[in-house]
């Protein structure tokens, strides 16, 4: 069994320190002294572009041990699928975790450009299947279609993405897409279909999981209720005579030892204001995923210390960056412990985060990914 481990490219800008959240790498916001690619040199521009920045940390993710990286898809980013073609020249190794809501692709074009990229990468294009967690950020893409018909409609995606693409010609006649004779050219058709991660937490989500994914991925939650929710999907899966193996996203915050850790915590949380955290605390749409995570920690925490939900684990992430509210933090043993107990749990694959990205990646890449026992028995294993 292998452990895969991805890093997450921050294709929206990205902070200096976990302390604070402005952005201030990149041209996510106003261009001042102290921003980085680009950034300001005696006033004028220093002539690095934002993907410059990004393809740095790409490499410092592929030379410190990561399998790749997932490119976000939000309505404040770049374009997933852009970026992943422009760091592909820039990389050897490197997969390329796209993200990317399916109801707003047709799967026969998809299945074209997908087949087109595994050429040019050489097989690095990696799928994460996002279905959107609906209210305005949902409409914000002119969707409007409801929760469970979001997930039907990305069933039906993959089913005829998979089979225009190793079944052609291919028919499909269904409540959301109908295709007559769909196929791809043989030397598309000769390239492997992406792995797929599939998120998502709901009965419909882990219905459309067990049909289609290779990976089902969560965001961290505390270790019971996310050992209950892999074996739910497994469950359905294995009824269909199919595996799935199961995938965290999760930030850490890892240090030469605890007090470290936790003291940059501490910074960040007291440099929100009250404003801060009611903007980040609130929830829209109908996102089951966001929905567990609010649910496990406290609405009313006043100190950093309020919002620790286990040993190493803080569940206010969220109100310092956007995404996932439960993290890990601690030393660089404590980080590698806990990535080793998700392991026991079930975990067979990991996409890591840290701010700021780019020193991030080579500090948890060389200090704690060495430290994963059951990374280290994989390593072995391949060397035998």
């Amino acid at each position: 069994m292998t452990i895969d481990f991805f890093w997450r490219l921050p294709t929206h800008g990205c902070s200096s320190s976990i302390r604070t959240r402005g952005l201030n790498r990149g041209d996510w916001s106003p261009l001042k002294p102290g921003n980085q690619a680009p950034g300001l040199i005696n006033g004028e521009s220093d002539g690095k572009t934002y993907i410059d920045h990004v393809a740095q940390i790409a490499k410092a993710a592929e030379i410190s041990g990561f399998h790749g990286g997932l490119i976000p898809s939000f309505p404040m980013t770049d374009d997933p699928w852009v970026i992943s073609s422009q760091l592909a020249r820039e990389t050897k190794t490197f997969r390329f975790m796209i993200a990317f809501q399916p109801g707003f692709l047709n799967p026969v074009e998809a299945a074209r450009f997908s087949a087109s990229l595994q050429r040019a990468t050489g097989g690095r294009t990696v799928y994460n299947i996002i279905t959107g967690g609906g209210g305005p950020s949902q409409l914000w893409w002119g969707d409007s279609f409801s929760h469970d018909d979001r997930y039907g409609r990305t069933t039906e995606f993959l089913d005829i993405l998979k089979g225009v693409w190793k079944e052609g010609p291919f028919s499909y006649e269904g409540k959301f897409y109908q295709v007559e004779n769909g196929a791809l050219p043989a030397a598309l058709a000769a390239t492997d279909i992406p792995e797929i991660y599939f998120s998502g937490s709901s009965d419909a989500a882990l219905v459309s999981a067990s049909k289609h994914a290779d990976y089902y991925l969560s965001w961290l939650e505390p270790f019971e209720p996310l050992a209950k929710k892999f074996a739910a999907v497994k469950e359905k899966t294995d009824r269909l005579g199919r595996e799935i193996r199961c995938s965290v996203r999760v930030d850490l915050v890892a240090r030469p030892n605890e007090e470290e850790a936790w003291a940059d915590i501490k910074a960040g949380f007291e440099s929100l204001t009250s404003a801060d955290r009611d903007v980040m605390r609130a929830s829209g749409g109908d996102s089951i995923g966001a929905a567990r995570q609010n649910a496990f920690r406290p609405a009313d925490a006043q100190r950093y210390e309020d919002l620790i939900i286990a040993p190493n684990l803080w569940s206010g992430f969220s109100l310092l960056r956007g995404g996932p509210a439960i993290g890990i933090v601690g030393s660089y043993e404590q980080c590698a412990q806990k990535l080793d107990e998700l392991i026991q749990l079930g975990a067979d694959s990991f996409i890591l985060a840290g701010t700021p990205h780019l020193e991030e990646a080579y500090r948890v890449g060389e200090e704690v990914l060495p430290l994963v026992t059951g990374r280290r028995a994989q390593i072995s294993i391949a060397a035998e």
